[in-house]
């Protein structure tokens, strides 16, 4: 997908020097280097691949990131415009690009986002078998337990969501699952991805989708990524009061950092969720941390890459 977002000079560097495969994030800031993150380490992109070299940099233009947020829309920017209103676009296998631009509110709303100045192109990656180490701790009595993945930012909260999802299949452990797939990244498309049992609710809001998602398709079990707004948590409260599991994950670089939140004290007081899996990158993308109970104590440590 990305040779039709990528100017072809670009993806022709790509495509000759860089592998795919082992590429988190292209960052491009107008007239600023092309910065290609590749596990935890951070490159310039050269005409000849990789760089630490400055010098040989490659400084994309404000046309350049135009025309990629073009490619990206599907030549209609106003067709992805409620996409870009929240600052992203998400492309055929998942691909996602986080904007960088003025936005313009009207009335306290915000309408758009313009004069686009940095994109942050995010590669999803699907490993197998990511996991399993902590698949074990996660069912009970044949149940999925409430889990809440946690981690920084590009740490494979959303590789590791895809690939329990796709766990239960190949187990055929028949659970309904909804995956309410807020901004089209969980679901790659690609055959097996989600397993056989998923259903798909893509694009709305925690709120929208699990009230719609509960009354119309009656899972067992709803997975979805980042919960990061007190509207969310009510969601998953009231998803838990109806008798379905929960599978999410949200944003933060420790257990310590996460029970500090405010946003959460409710859940963690009420122990909503049973068990936590702490991610990070400290050995690259997807290191497990540990495994913890509903009481913040810990069960695993095994390293999972």
């Amino acid at each position: 997908m990305l040779e039709k977002i990528l100017p072809a000079n670009i993806f022709s560097i790509f495509d000759k020097y860089v592998n795919f495969k082992c590429v988190n994030e292209i960052r491009l800031r107008v007239d600023k280097p092309i910065v290609v993150s590749i596990g935890s380490q951070k490159f310039f992109l050269s005409s000849h691949g990789t760089t630490g070299n400055l010098k040989e940099a490659i400084l994309p233009t404000k046309t350049m990131l135009e025309d990629i947020i073009f490619r990206a829309s599907e030549c209609s920017i106003y067709s992805v415009n409620e996409q870009i209103k929240r600052g992203y676009l998400v492309t055929e296998g998942g691909i996602r690009l986080g904007l960088g631009g003025d936005l313009i509110e009207e009335k306290g709303q915000i309408k758009t986002l313009t004069n686009f100045n940095s994109i942050n192109i995010r590669i999803p990656h699907e490993i197998k078998n990511c996991s399993l180490s902590c698949f074990d701790y996660l069912l009970q009595d044949n149940q999925i337990l409430n889990t809440l993945v946690i981690s920084p930012p590009g740490a494979g909260k959303t590789t590791f969501l895809r690939d329990f999802i796709s766990q239960l299949s190949q187990r055929n452990y028949a659970f309904n699952v909804l995956v309410l797939d807020e901004r089209g990244e969980i679901d790659l498309g690609n055959k097996g991805c989600i397993g056989n049992f998923a259903d798909k609710i893509s694009f709305a809001s925690k709120k929208t989708g699990f009230e719609n998602g509960i009354r119309s398709l009656s899972p067992n079990l709803i997975v979805t990524d980042e919960l990061g707004r007190e509207e969310d948590v009510e969601a998953v409260l009231t998803a838990c009061n109806a008798g379905v599991s929960i599978m999410a994950s949200v944003h933060s670089d420790s257990i310590e950092s996460f029970m500090k939140k405010v946003l959460f004290e409710k859940i963690i007081k009420e122990k909503v969720f049973k068990r936590f899996v702490v991610l990070s990158l400290r050995n690259g993308p997807g290191t497990l941390e540990g495994i913890y109970n509903e009481n913040l104590s810990r069960l695993g440590s095994k390293i999972m890459r």
